[in-house]
């Protein structure tokens, strides 16, 4: 599997056990930590070019595989899935970072690694200084609106979610199923997630992840928010323009603001994977972000880390 030297130069790797998983990540620079988490079928590979340039913007970056996808194991599936429910990932990723030494970090995640990220704010809300969204609102929201609409345009949710015929259908023919533009993706990193797509453990836990999220993860979060359970932390919520979240709810801080106490946002004119397609527009919002919160945090101004 390519190892993204060029483009991650300077980075290191690591894979660590977790106890039921061994994750990999990659992480570098210096100052402040800031967790990136990817999506689906992507791999930490897919921030090559934002955990760049938020180096050089003063940040320790740390980018990691989530449970079971690129170069991450978790365990087997079990009937609950909920070896792969996002606390389980989200646990994950405060150890990895407890290794690395990070007791506090901000935290971005992507379209599923969104909902880690999440997970990981509501559980474990000491060590997340600020939280950005990408391209989300909660599991359990997009479930309690799901009509025609929904079903028709974000169909794969509830195939992916079938036993046993997803992976029969993906793996007889992985690349028509995931195609990439090595172009728009960067050739490295579209040799990365190609390699990993043809892996049918890989196949099986990335669905074993929508399997989680139509069952477990749903109901922890509906039982977060009917017990008032709030995001205490600042959080962004970044969209994009060219995807289709906001037409399917028009805004979607107008969802957040029943989730966060200090919430800020905006469009990004880019497609769905803004990592790779606007990562310039990108890495700005968050290190403005970041940077920010950190400035408030050690003024001790309310809405940092403390408050």
């Amino acid at each position: 599997m390519a190892r993204l030297r060029l483009v991650f130069e300077g980075f290191s790797e690591v894979t660590l056990d977790v106890g039921e998983a061994r994750i990999f990540a990659r992480h570098g620079g210096s100052g402040p930590a800031v967790l990136l988490l990817h999506g689906h079928p992507r791999t930490s590979s897919t921030w090559h070019r934002v955990a760049p340039l938020l180096v050089r913007a003063g940040f320790t970056v740390v980018c990691a595989d989530l449970r079971g996808y690129g170069r991450s194991v978790g365990p087997p599936p079990t009937p609950d899935h909920a070896v792969h429910s996002k606390r389980a990932v989200a646990g994950d990723m405060v150890a990895l970072m407890q290794h690395l030494g990070h007791e506090h970090f901000a935290l971005v995640g992507h379209d599923r690694g969104s909902y880690v990220a999440l997970r990981l704010a509501l559980d474990h809300p000491e060590r997340v200084s600020a939280l950005t969204l990408l391209d989300c609102i909660p599991i359990s929201e997009h479930l309690a609106r799901a009509g025609a609409r929904f079903a028709t345009t974000w169909w794969h949710w509830f195939f992916f979610a079938q036993p046993d015929i997803p992976e029969r259908v993906i793996n007889a023919d992985p690349d028509r199923w995931y195609h990439g533009d090595p172009a728009t993706m960067g050739q490295e990193n579209h040799d990365e997630f190609r390699a990993a797509m043809r892996n049918p453990d890989v196949v099986r836990a990335m669905l074993e992840d929508y399997r989680a999220g139509l069952g477990v993860d749903a109901d922890q979060e509906r039982a977060d928010h009917e017990a008032g359970q709030r995001l205490a932390m600042p959080v962004m919520v970044l969209w994009s323009g060219r995807d289709d979240l906001e037409d399917l709810y028009g805004d979607p801080l107008a969802i957040w603001r029943g989730w966060a106490d200090h919430l800020q946002g905006h469009r990004i004119e880019s497609g769905h994977h803004m990592a790779e397609e606007a990562p310039d527009d990108l890495a700005d919002a968050i290190t403005s972000f970041v940077a920010t919160v950190e400035r408030a945090s050690s003024l001790g101004v309310a809405g940092s880390r403390e408050a």
